[in-house]
């Protein structure tokens, strides 16, 4: 009941506001037109309020369109931020990056071999790092997140991983007869891959042992 009254409240005092702006730019006018009269210039007073209120009226709509501008801008700023803190944290916390350690320094080139030799600790790995795949994936589908923000520090992780995975994503989609399996993850690397080319070309991929 007391939040209803505070709502019929504030809608009250909006429109006083209105009201008191409209009056008082009504008297403006009035005024001026007045002082015009004065001075010795004729003029119809209501086509002067005609004029003189459209063309704050233009003022007003272009104003605002400006500042609804800079809102919709600083929202946008506001998502990427957020988008970028959790690809961040998908990316370093600590799980992934030991999962991403032992898939670069552990995990056999051949998935015919791999995939029958893994260990639980092995497969928890793979499966932890494509996970993760499709979860990035998800964050910086188009329109989330400008691409030229993010790429150039997510790409080596994701380039690194995606080339040590790609070969069993495509063993596991086959032997499965699942054209969708990790389709988010696969389109990912692969789009990672692309823009490493175009910008990092003939930069060679490399895994060191011990790194940091």
């Amino acid at each position: 009941m007391h939040s209803h009254r505070s709502q019929w409240v504030t809608l009250l005092r909006v429109l006083a506001i209105i009201a008191l702006g409209f009056f008082c730019w009504l008297a403006g006018l009035l005024g001026v037109w007045w002082l015009l009269r004065v001075a010795g210039v004729r003029i119809d007073p209501w086509a002067m309020i005609q004029t003189l209120s459209s063309a704050v009226a233009a003022a007003a709509v272009f104003g605002g369109g400006i500042i609804a501008y800079r809102e919709l801008r600083e929202l946008a700023r506001g998502r990427h931020a957020q988008v970028a803190d959790r690809l961040f944290d998908e990316l370093n916390s600590p799980e992934s990056i030991e999962a991403r350690r032992w898939v670069f320094q552990n995990l056999p080139g051949d998935p015919r071999v791999g995939s029958s030799s893994l260990t639980s600790e092995g497969h928890a790995a793979v499966k932890h790092v494509l996970n993760s795949l499709d979860r990035i994936a998800f964050l910086t589908q188009a329109g989330w997140i400008p691409e030229e923000l993010i790429m150039p520090w997510i790409n080596p992780m994701i380039v690194k991983a995606w080339i040590k995975l790609r070969p069993y994503v495509d063993y596991e989609s086959d032997r499965r007869q699942e054209p969708d399996y990790y389709a988010q993850a696969r389109e990912l690397g692969e789009r990672c891959l692309a823009w490493r080319a175009r910008n990092l070309p003939g930069v060679q991929v490399k895994w060191i042992n011990d790194a940091l």
